[in-house]
């Protein structure tokens, strides 16, 4: 979705209304599926994924037309089907009631909570990662026992088509469910009455789903992005630090909402560190025209943008480094870039990236990079290169952020036993994982009295000996 949600119906709002009851019937006759059932849900789509894997990387290289290989096997299959493994494995403890502790002056009676599925889910996936970030929420929501309907983003068809006939092969339409279309359908989807509805995609598309979502009273969880900073510490070595770095930055071409956007680096070391993250691309990245490894911008309108952040920048009085400016360009390959002198008028530093672009900006102590940082918007990710312990705990005990990767990056999101989520403008709300179980069930409190009801001893009328002596033992 690229545009503003209106409230005026468009000719698919009958469509997928009748999917939407179709999905709410179907839940209302089987409420609580047993984890056998969920399990074997699970165990199907990851069978089917494995089956069908060299289409979906087929179908993504043909949307990026160019999309290597082995990041779709990285970045998309095997986060999908560890996530999936994750669950099968774990659910029947997911689902156990929690038992919960009972007040003295509350007793006798027990406490526990239920996780229930909440009914139907939907999913808006963005395009960058057009199969992990549909199948990685698909996972939490029918490990969850929910009925889910999925829209695809309108930017990649090639891969819209093979996981729709995947999904369709292995799900009920009334169990799973996918929806393709245009911008207008996109915001006929947001404004149906969902039990829950996840969106992944910009901050500013975020805020119109959740205006839509408003509307249903339809809680939303939001993954969206924001400017993700890395930290080079002073004694850190930078060939480490530049070629961790440089993997996050140059995966899918930067196409990924917790690449890192920005890095702080010491002033003295601002130099070093430049060259050291040239070599380290170049080694990843022997070259760019023609290279397999490395997956092109998604289309011209993000080409486009990213060609005019730094055509501002430029303006503006940024140094911007080509790292293959001695190769010609070929597609939509955009080489990677190093900016330095950048400020914060320029578009590059005011926007996320989401390419592969890099600003470089000095500091002169640590406290100043973190002043820096906890200045701007929280971002969904952060980054620190050192090892002092003590910086570390500084580090993560000042700042705000989704997540955060210490001497590494991006590779916490493929942790499954760890929550994945944004905080203010970069989301809210988490999945994967447990989490992902948990904000697609409701926790009911349950508390259970039986044929003994000592609570009837502060029944009125007040001002019992017994009542007082109540208030003595426990309001004090």
């Amino acid at each position: 979705m690229t545009s503003t949600l209106s409230s005026s119906p468009v000719s698919s709002d009958l469509a997928l209304e009748a999917t939407f009851a179709l999905q709410r019937q179907a839940f209302a006759g089987h409420p609580m599926p047993p984890a056998a059932q969920r399990r074997q849900w699970l165990k199907s789509l990851r069978e089917a994924l494995l089956a069908d894997q060299e289409a979906l990387v087929a179908a993504t290289d043909e949307d990026f037309s160019g999309r290597s290989r082995d990041e779709t096997l990285i970045a998309e299959l095997l986060p999908s089907i560890q996530g999936l493994r994750h669950a099968e494995r774990h659910l029947q403890r997911w689902m156990r009631p929690s038992r919960r502790r009972v007040g003295l002056a509350f007793q006798p009676a027990s406490a526990q909570v239920l996780y229930q599925p909440l009914g139907v889910v939907g999913i808006i996936v963005p395009w960058n990662y057009p199969l992990f970030l549909a199948i990685g929420p698909l996972t939490g929501a029918l490990a969850a026992g929910n009925r889910v309907m999925l829209k695809l983003s309108e930017a990649t068809p090639a891969t819209n088509r093979v996981l729709k006939a995947l999904l369709e092969r292995v799900f009920p339409e009334d169990l799973v469910s996918v929806v393709l279309g245009e911008v207008a359908v996109g915001q006929a989807f947001s404004r149906l009455p969902f039990d829950h509805l996840l969106f992944t995609g910009a901050t500013g598309i975020g805020r119109q789903v959740m205006l839509a979502a408003a509307h249903n009273l339809t809680p939303v969880t939001l993954e969206l992005g924001g400017k993700s900073p890395a930290i080079v510490s002073a004694d850190v070595p930078l060939d480490t630090a530049a070629e961790r770095i440089a993997f996050g930055k140059t995966l899918n071409a930067g196409q990924t909402c917790v690449a890192p956007d920005y890095v702080l680096v010491p002033r003295p070391r601002l130099d070093a560190f430049a060259d050291a993250y040239r070599r380290a691309v170049r080694r990843l990245y022997p070259r760019i025209t023609d290279n397999p490894d490395y997956s092109a911008i998604i289309n011209p309108r993000q080409l486009e943008r990213l060609e005019h952040l730094l055509a501002d920048a430029r303006e503006q009085g940024a140094e911007v480094l080509d790292l293959y400016d001695d190769e010609p360009r070929q597609g939509r390959r955009l080489p990677p870039h190093l900016l330095t002198a950048v400020t914060d008028h320029m578009q590059v530093m005011q926007q996320e990236i989401f390419g592969p672009l890099l600003p470089l900006v000095p500091y002169d102590r640590l406290d100043d990079a973190l002043a820096y940082i906890n200045q701007r918007p929280r971002p969904l990710a952060l980054y620190y290169f050192g090892y002092d312990r003590g910086e570390q705990a500084r580090v993560l005990r000042d700042t705000h952020s989704g997540g955060v990767c210490l001497n590494d990056t991006l590779l916490h999101v493929a942790q499954d036993d760890l929550p994945f989520g944004g905080i203010g403008p970069s989301g809210m709300g988490h999945y994967h994982g447990q989490e992902g179980f948990q904000t697609f069930s409701k926790a009911k409190a349950v508390l259970a009295k039986q044929r003994l009801n000592a609570a009837r001893l502060i029944y009125p009328p007040y001002g019992k000996a017994l009542q007082r002596l109540v208030y003595k033992l426990f309001i004090r």
